[in-house]
């Protein structure tokens, strides 16, 4: 794994048009954090629904349409542009990455926004990045928020994240495209606040099941529970039993409110890493409960306790 930082390129030196597929939450941040950070090139966006699509342009994360531009046309679009950033669902990612290779030149870069790699390198990794292909720098930004939507976009959305990008292949997986608009937008990608670090693809789906998608199946999972045990005394607008979890509550089923639509692709193509992850944090709760009148049950507290204190530290290096 590999820590990128101060990476120079002269902004706008050559990426004057970026295509935003899919006006959601993602997408929209990005055209917002282009715009602060500098970008004066246009920003041009498609999205299969129209109204998603007016909600990113109302925001400001996209152009406004123009008469002679690219606007309804996919293709179009993605043809009228130097760098194309696919920011949807993991399997509409695949499926517009097979699409654009054959029509896209070796001038134009691709990267995406995707939760799961090895996936997308096995399926369309071929057809990027080769002789006379266009290229592809996958990319997975550490970012974002339960609620999606151009509506809860954010500019600083990808501030003091982490950037994670792979390579396009298994057989040199870490090492990204040379395409020159390559640079440019990991030093994009730095103005906008975050950290770009450069892992294979593989790995990039281990660590990711285990810190990213595993809080998200334990929080659907508690919620659920909770749904499940307590609905029929959630009723009226006066009930107290919402009231009485507090902060704890709210932090571990906050989660809960992410859309299925995008986890139900990251559950299908990441499945046999989230599982072993699932796994793993079963074992654990199980010597949890099994030592919950032992001894050991201080143990595992000091354990948890170590790790949140290297995390705050970590994050205290990071905004010193």
């Amino acid at each position: 794994m590999q820590l990128h930082s101060n990476v120079v390129a002269e902004l706008g030196s050559g990426i004057r048009r970026v295509a935003i597929f899919g006006t959601g939450l993602i997408g929209t941040s990005i055209g917002l954090a282009l715009r602060e950070g500098g970008f004066t090139g246009s920003i041009l966006g498609w999205d299969p629904d129209p109204a998603a699509l007016a909600a990113a342009r109302a925001r400001g994360g996209v152009d406004p349409a123009v008469v002679g531009e690219p606007d309804e046309d996919p293709f179009v679009c993605a043809l009228a542009a130097d760098l194309i950033v696919l920011a949807g669902p993991v399997f509409s990612i695949a499926e517009w990455l097979e699409q654009l290779a054959p029509v896209l030149s070796p001038s134009q870069l691709v990267t995406d926004v995707g939760s799961v790699k090895r996936f997308l390198v096995e399926q369309v990794g071929s057809l990027y990045n080769g002789e006379a292909q266009p290229s592809w720098l996958p990319g997975h930004p550490m970012a974002g928020k339960e609620q999606g939507g151009a509506a809860h976009a954010e500019a600083s959305l990808f501030v003091d994240s982490t950037w994670l990008f792979t390579g396009a292949n298994q057989d040199a997986p870490e090492t990204l495209t040379q395409h020159p608009y390559a640079a440019e937008w990991l030093a994009l990608v730095e103005r906008f606040g975050a950290r770009t670090v450069t892992l294979s693809p593989a790995r990039h789906d281990l660590l990711c099941a285990s810190i990213s998608h595993l809080p998200q199946m334990v929080a659907t999972a508690f919620a659920a529970m909770l749904q499940q045990q307590f609905s029929h005394e959630f009723a009226g607008k006066d009930n107290a039993l919402m009231g009485m979890g507090g902060r704890a509550l709210r932090e571990m089923t906050r989660l809960g409110a992410s859309p299925y639509s995008m986890w139900r692709d990251i559950a299908l193509a990441n499945e046999p890493a989230v599982a072993a992850a699932m796994l793993a944090l079963e074992q654990e709760l199980i010597h949890l409960r099994e030592n919950l009148k032992t001894p050991e049950l201080r143990e595992m507290f000091v354990q948890a306790n170590a790790f949140r204190v290297a995390l705050s530290e970590a994050d205290a290096r990071r905004h010193a």
